[in-house]
Formats: C-alpha cells, structure tokens, sequence
C-alpha cells in the first residue's frame, strides 16, 4: 500500500504529534507498505523534497504557537511530486495547513482520507487571541475542529476515549476509532550502552545517589500547568528535602519558570534540561525515580507511555487522557490536589516493595503501545476507508 501521512510537525522537531508520525512511518514501512511525508519546512522557508527518505517539506509562516508554522493549503509544485506517488491513502494528522492541503490533494486524485485529531484546539486559543475574544475564539475551534472531523476525512482517529467522548459533545456524528499511539518500546530497555550514558548523565546533572528525581517532559508552555508543579514542589520539599525536580522540554515559558523557581527559592532543587533530541530521551527517563504531568490539556500524553517503557511509575493528575493508560496502584498514581500528591510521592519514596512492584508494572503495562501494535490497528482503518471509497463510487 502507498501511504501519505501529511504533518504540520515532524521531527527533528520534538513533538507528541511528530513523534506519533515518525513512529507509525517506522512500523508501516517494517511491514512493507511505501509511505510518504508532507510536512511544514520548520528549518527555513524553502521548499524540498527528500527522495530518498520520501519526505516533502513545505514552506510556511510562524504561527507564533511556539516553533510550528502554517503551510499554504495549495502548492502545485508539490501537486506534480504527490501525482507520482499514487497513493492508496491519505492520513492527515491536522486540521490546518498541510492538514487542509491533503483534502485539495484528496480530492483531485479521488484518494480516501483517514484523520487523527491530536490537538485539543479550545485549549491553545489564547495563543492567537492574546486573552481577547477567547469565547469567541473558543466557539471557533469547535466550528472548524466539527468541518475537519465529520465533513472533510471518511475514517476518524483519536488516541484516547476522552477525545471521542469530546467530539460527540461537539456533535460530530462520524464513526471515531480509539486508536492509541505507539512507540518504539525496545528503545528504552535497560543495556550496558544505556547504563554508561545515564551514569554520564547523573554526573553532568550532579545527581546524587540519595537524590529522588520527579521528572516531567513536555512543552513548557502555560497549558501544560509546570507552574503548579513547582509551586507543589515547593510544599513537598519541606517534608522531603532529598527530592529533586527534572523538567526536560523548552518553551515559550520556560525562562518564566526559572525565574519562578528562584522566586520560590528552590532553585537549586530544580534541574531545567531545556531542549533533549529524540534519540537522547531514554536516557534521560532513566534518571527519573517517578515521573509526573499535571497537565489537563493532553489528548493522550505520549511521554506517560515513554517513561511506562522505561519503567518509571507514573504519579499523574486524575485526568481522562491518563485513565486508559494508567491503573491506580498498580503502575502509577493519580492526584486531584497537592495534598494528594504529596502523599503520592512520599508514598512511593517511603514504601520500597510498592515502589519496586510498580517498576515492575509499568514495564508490563505497555505491550499495547507498541509501533507494531499501532500501525496495524491505523492499517485497518486504511482499508476501511478504501473499501467505503470503492463503494461510494
């Protein structure tokens, strides 16, 4: 089968939506299908197309929502390079840009589209309304998020039983598959190699060996609530003193959080990494004794099932996106307020065989996160949609 999965984001920009591309290319690819990328030019604005790895790069202009950019949604030098790939399938992965181009391609050369709706857009609304009209704004991120997900594609995908419950409210009537997204699980299995680098690491971070690491990975941007966390790190510490707090990521926020941590006065307990390349992260998981996300805003938070793979127990608010991913008690935590999560991280501190029985856990717990497992899931919606498009004709 000829693919196309079409992308505002894809790496080596660091993303949970480019990550999940790169990953079911990777698998599909693994199972012989052909696949192919059209994506946004995030290095410069030039248009280019890389034959060998079968990725098309588009130029655009920044959206100002922190490194993305927004494509044209018609490019006819791009139209004459897709013509030649004759494509079975299209997947687009979003609603703008590149997302709106691959229905004019879709459209033009009869090829059925498959969706994955990634991006909870009333949460992001303040980054293009700067605080003004956000109602209004809000209004309109369902409008186009209902045209995109029941108007525009035949099959619909989403990675968590939150986001389909969501598009219901919106009204969207199309059939929704819950498809979670898949990782590379064998990349954070515990060698020699691995061991070396995380020593390296330990040291580069001045990691004692009494330290207790809470680690957190994502974005740094205000949706993702790292404020909150410092400041219920702060009340932790004076109970914990031996804890420390890993936040790898960069954004728009983040020289807005270092200045918070030295204003709480626990700078020294907090390590910021900043930006970590792809193929750095398994290390940087193994450092962690628990991770942690306060974030309410995620469709499904790929970085839970990373740290899971690394067998990290997993402390996280008690919100739905985490719910199919993590079991209380058995891989991980919830909390609903500081105190709980307070109570959550000294738990696992203080009890060492709950803490190693949920090592053990969260490891076991991710079998159905695999590329592998992804990919031939995503396979039958493709077929899915051929067949509908067969018959509709």
């Amino acid at each position: 089968m000829k693919i196309g999965l079409f992308t505002e984001v894809y790496p080596p920009y660091v993303s949970g939506v480019s990550t999940s591309v790169k990953m079911l290319k990777e698998a599909l690819e693994n199972m012989h299908h052909t696949v192919y990328v059209v994506t946004a030019n995030l290095e410069n604005n030039k248009f280019k197309y890389d034959e060998k790895e079968r990725v098309l790069y588009l130029p655009g202009i920044k959206t100002g929502i922190y490194e993305t950019k927004l494509t044209t949604i018609y490019s006819n030098k791009a139209l004459k390079i897709i013509k030649n790939w004759h494509l079975d399938v299209i997947h687009s992965q979003t609603e703008f840009g590149v997302g709106a181009f691959s229905r004019i391609v879709a459209k033009k050369f009869n090829i059925p589209v498959v969706h994955t709706y990634h991006t909870l857009y009333e949460d992001y609304v303040y980054y293009v309304t700067h605080g003004h009209f956000d109602k209004l704004g809000k209004k309109l991120a369902i409008k186009l998020t209902k045209f995109y997900c029941d108007k525009k594609c035949d099959e619909l995908i989403v990675p968590t039983q939150k986001i389909a419950l969501l598009l219901n409210s919106y009204g969207i009537k199309k059939n929704i598959h819950i498809i979670p997204t898949g990782i590379d699980t064998q990349r954070f299995n515990l060698t020699q190699d691995l061991e070396k680098r995380i020593n390296k690491l330990k040291t580069k971070y001045k990691i004692k060996k009494d330290d207790f690491i809470i680690g957190t990975v994502g974005r740094v941007a205000i949706e993702k609530s790292f404020g909150k966390e410092l400041k219920d790190f702060q009340k932790l510490l004076e109970i914990a003193p031996k804890v420390k707090l890993m936040i790898i990521g960069d954004g728009p926020e983040l020289n807005n959080l270092k200045q918070l941590a030295k204003d709480l006065d626990i700078a020294d307990k907090v390590i910021f990494t900043g930006k970590v390349p792809y193929e750095k992260m398994p290390e940087h998981y193994h450092l962690f004794n628990v991770m942690t996300s306060f974030s309410i805003t995620e469709t499904q938070g790929l970085t839970i099932i990373e740290g899971l793979a690394a067998s990290i127990p997993i402390v996280c608010i008690n919100d739905k996106s985490f719910q199919e991913m993590i079991e209380n008690d058995y891989n991980g935590l919830f909390f609903n307020n500081t105190e709980e999560f307070i109570k959550a991280i000294l738990e696992l501190m203080n009890k060492t065989p709950k803490y190693n029985e949920m090592v053990i856990n969260a490891k076991n717990s991710i079998y159905k996160y695999s590329k592998e497992v992804f990919a031939s899931e995503v396979l039958k919606v493709y077929h899915k949609a051929i067949e509908t498009k067969k018959n509709f004709l």
